[in-house]
């Protein structure tokens, strides 16, 4: 087994297996893999910072196993900041019952460390904890589209105008994000910490007005059969037990495609094109971040 040691920020780490290739389809490497957040870091770190870090991993690549894990796995180094915090219900973090460490990445050193763990999607919750790990209410709204075939992003983005609109009128400024995956994302930044179930509330009430609305193109039910050809809007990423890929990680899929933050110019294009968006790979991603900054970022 390969190894080399490196110093980052200060820390020493131990990468292993560099030449292993986790995205078959393409040849990407573990060392690819590693370089692309190194270098995604400065515009990455500022949007987990806070949130305790649910993980998938692929040790042996994307054509095989993966596994979730939320706690801080046995040799997690002293360095790496951890959370307790109680397991979660619709409300957010509760006070009884087990508790959960995860870990909290704020630093390129803890990111290093957890991607050479072949932790290649990085899953957030849409609360944070605070300094000393307490728990706060959600800080943001998501809406995740996801399209059931044969519709696909082009339907999503036709879907991501209506739902822009519907999150305006309630005062709720939204900024899109491909999912890396199907779909897209819709994040709105909250004037105020709430509990998640409120913020539930809020994404239930435009998905069912939207499904209402538009129902040739939208649903708010999970039911698959109801799917076919629509585009669901799952509001139900807001509760305090569930997690959404965070912009700017990598997917398990195929390819290394990547949750990339969009302008609504490029979400108006998709929508009167059926070929004008695609998702994005991890290169296409750095380029686009030496062009235009992080276009998640708040104005």
């Amino acid at each position: 087994m390969s190894e080399v040691h490196v110093d980052v920020e200060g820390r020493t780490l131990k990468l292993s297996n560099l030449e292993k290739v986790l995205y078959p389809a393409t040849g990407t490497t573990k060392g690819e893999v590693l370089d692309y957040y190194a270098r995604i870091a400065p515009v990455l770190l500022p949007h987990l910072a806070g949130r305790p870090v649910t993980r998938i991993r692929w040790p042996h690549g994307v054509q095989t196993m993966s596994f979730f894990e939320k706690n801080a796995p046995a040799g997690t180094p002293s360095w790496v900041r951890t959370a307790e915090v109680p397991t979660t219900g619709s409300r957010g973090p509760s006070r009884h019952g087990d508790t959960l460490v995860f870990p909290i990445v704020e630093d390129l050193a803890t990111l290093m460390w957890m991607v050479n763990l072949a932790a290649l999607e990085l899953h957030v919750h849409q609360w944070t904890v605070d300094d000393s790990g307490e728990p706060l209410g959600a800080d943001r709204l998501v809406v995740d589209l996801d399209p059931g075939e044969p519709a696909g992003l082009h339907e999503c983005c036709q879907v991501a105008l209506h739902a822009r609109k519907a999150l305006s009128a309630r005062g709720l400024d939204a900024r899109p994000v491909t999912s890396g995956s199907k779909g897209l994302h819709l994040y709105a930044d909250l004037s105020s910490y709430l509990p998640s179930d409120e913020v539930s509330g809020v994404a239930k009430e435009v998905a069912e007005e939207l499904a209402s609305t538009h129902p040739a193109l939208i649903t708010a039910t999970m039911t698959k059969a109801r799917r076919r050809g629509k585009v669901f809007i799952d509001w139900s990423q807001n509760a305090g037990s569930k997690t959404t890929i965070s912009p700017y990680s990598l997917r398990g899929r195929d390819r290394p495609t990547v949750a990339t933050p969009l302008t609504w110019e490029e979400v108006e294009a998709g929508a009167e094109d059926e070929l004008g968006l695609e998702q994005f790979s991890m290169g296409e991603v750095l380029q686009r971040v030496e062009d235009h900054g992080d276009l998640f970022a708040a104005e």
